[in-house]
């Protein structure tokens, strides 16, 4: 029986190697103070919410691991309720490494990742697969995605910890990107017209040994 909710992850192996490392009494304090979240805060709702992407680790009953990247809208991954979480599935390349391991160990990890903000939530806790509930595949559909839901998988939240920054390389979504690079394009064609129509008129101010040109 665990003590703490960080003990999900805080094994006595884990533990032996704090205190052999010298962080066991930094981490103690922390398990002796707020510690680890279980369920979902506004924080976490609030995160979830701007997220298009995570990765769900399972594992084999024999503990081979094995971790599967999930895409799709902001939100793709939502909130059921305080406790658990859902996505739906669809079809991929058929190898159902995933269900696989579901079917014969329910434990699972998520892994959050905001590149652009430099932020990661670590969750661990348990996951089914759910094949026959229209209601909620509905709620976890995304309307305006065309591919067929084959079935929802939910991941019922045992503890959770957001992780430091450190040594996370700053990545942005494409969504994010395109407009800027758009607006770049479109200044350039704009001086791009106005040198032309300058040295079509003949003016002085141009420099005819000047050019702008985009890749």
């Amino acid at each position: 029986m665990t003590q703490f909710p960080s003990d999900i992850a805080f094994t006595p192996a884990v533990k032996a190697v704090q205190t052999e490392k010298g962080s066991r009494d930094m981490y103690n304090r922390v398990e002796q103070g707020s510690g680890w979240q279980t369920t979902v805060t506004p924080e976490l709702r609030e995160f979830l919410s701007a997220l298009d992407m995570f990765y769900l680790g399972t594992a084999s009953a024999s503990g081979q691991p094995y971790i599967q990247y999930r895409g799709g809208a902001p939100g793709v991954l939502k909130v059921i309720d305080e406790n658990t979480l859902g996505f739906a599935d669809f079809s991929g390349n058929q190898q159902y490494i995933t269900l696989g391991n579901l079917a014969e160990n329910p434990k699972a990890f998520v892994f959050l990742m905001d590149y652009a903000n430099r932020r990661r939530i670590k969750l661990w806790g348990t996951a089914r697969v759910i094949d026959d509930a229209p209601e909620l595949l509905d709620r976890l559909r995304d309307p305006d995605y065309r591919g067929k839901v084959e079935r929802a998988i939910v991941f019922a939240i045992e503890a959770w910890d957001v992780n430091c920054p450190q040594h996370i390389h700053r990545r942005f979504a494409q969504s994010a990107v395109a407009p800027l690079i758009e607006k770049l394009q479109s200044q350039v064609r704009e001086l791009q017209d106005e040198i032309a129509a300058l040295r079509a008129s003949g003016s002085s101010a141009v420099d005819e040994t000047s050019s702008l040109t985009w890749p």
